[in-house]
């Protein structure tokens, strides 16, 4: 196997792990302490997002200096450990701090996209990004059942070591892929002195230049606020509305979307071979979207399912002409800095999201999130149409040209 494929099957590998417990946390609090607080739930999985969102920075920086997948050895290592110490936390607060520096330690791994998307030309980005989107909807899928099968079977204790297991099988395929010298070095942008280039992203002169990304941020802000403000809570949820309490039936039905993500990349893939380039159907994607939300919300166990298809579908697409219209608007020497600037208001974003699941639940039930999801989802549809401007893709410059050589270029989210 090539590399790419090497870094496929890793970041699938991560995201399974990241997703065993994300529909489950307010089950696995419940089971494991006793504590059945919807801002407890809220809370933690913000303060997940705040991790990673520290780290990842600091990562990038290290990974400068030593080789991506010398520095990965070290990280999986050091959150698998952290993960076996979480199982064995005596109460809430110890597992709070040790889970938290396994998810410091685990975010690394994100790093293997931009290490991807650096091996890949800017005119195959769009094709790069629906194929990692279609891995990290798989990983979900997939992490969601195992994550409900082993917490119905086994309990919270199994449900932590297939977490961890994910961490040591990322840390074993990158001792693979160093023994195997499969590793491609890229050399920093450095100036002439010999010191590394810092790109000033916030300096008041550069806010004309960066006004059209910071637009398509906004935008990305409130769609991955929708997304995520109904997932802390869907599995209980469902488990609520169906009265069946089992977490392998909710993983299932959680998984959904990411099954309609496959089967969208195969539609569209069938139909560009068919009929060339597709026309941007953003808008009628986020109607789609609002739909799904509003359906998800009813009383019926079949309107949730045809919801979560209909979701699915809808977000898949958004998604991808999202992370599209980022390259469309961004030239190969500001990449890294673009997009680093979105990817800050995309988890700010679902922290803000998260936060406000717990507070929503606590004050108007299960339903409501979806409600709030539909609504942001409206405020994306007009923002969309007042305030981005996106060239078409026969307007980019560079199309040919490799991707930039930084670090910090972006990140896989789990949705």
């Amino acid at each position: 196997m090539n590399l790419k494929i090497f870094i496929i099957i890793m970041t699938t590998s991560g995201v399974m792990s990241d997703a065993i417990l994300i529909p489950f946390y307010p089950q696995f609090f419940e089971l494991r302490f006793g504590t059945d607080s919807a801002m407890h739930v809220g809370a933690y999985v913000a303060a997940i997002s705040i991790a990673v969102m520290s780290a990842l920075p600091f990562w990038a920086r290290i990974a400068r200096r030593i080789e991506l997948l010398h520095l990965l050895i070290w990280t999986q290592l050091s959150a698998g450990t952290f993960g076996l110490l979480s199982n064995w936390a005596p109460n809430v607060t110890w597992y709070w701090m040790l889970s938290m520096l396994m998810f410091i330690c685990k975010s690394s791994y994100l790093l293997m996209y931009p290490y991807l998307m650096r091996l890949t030309l800017k005119k195959n980005h769009a094709q790069v990004i629906g194929t990692l989107s279609v891995v990290v909807h798989f990983g979900a899928v997939c992490g969601a059942v195992v994550g409900g099968s082993v917490l119905q079977i086994w309990g919270p204790t199994a449900s932590i070591m297939a977490m961890v297991a994910g961490d040591f099988f990322q840390m074993t395929v990158c001792a693979h892929l160093i023994h195997s010298s499969k590793i491609v070095r890229f050399k920093s942008q450095q100036d002439s002195d010999g010191t590394e280039t810092i790109s000033p992203l916030f300096k008041l002169d550069a806010w004309r230049v960066h006004l059209p990304i910071l637009r398509l941020a906004l935008v990305m802000l409130i769609f991955d606020f929708g997304c995520f403000v109904i997932r802390p809570f869907f599995s209980t949820h469902w488990q609520a509305l169906t009265g069946y309490e089992s977490e392998l039936t909710s993983g299932v039905v959680f998984a959904i979307p990411g099954a309609m993500a496959i089967t969208a990349l195969c539609v569209h893939t069938w139909a560009h071979k068919r009929f060339g380039r597709l026309p941007d159907h953003r808008l009628g994607n986020l109607l789609l979207g609002i739909a799904g939300f509003l359906l998800q919300a009813a009383p019926n166990p079949t309107l949730v399912v045809v919801g979560r298809c209909v979701y699915g579908w809808a977000i898949f697409h958004i998604i991808v002409k999202l992370e599209v219209n980022l390259f469309r608007l961004s030239t190969p020497e500001r990449y890294a800095r673009d997009y680093a600037v979105t990817n800050f208001f995309q988890n700010l974003g679902t922290l803000l999201a998260s936060f406000a699941a717990g507070a929503i639940v606590d004050s108007f039930g299960l339903y409501m999130p979806f409600l709030v999801g539909a609504l942001a989802f409206v405020l994306t549809a007009v923002l969309d149409r007042l305030i981005l401007k996106v060239p078409s893709a026969g307007h980019i410059d560079g199309a040919d040209h490799p991707a930039p050589t930084t670090e910090l270029e972006a990140c896989v989210r789990v949705r």
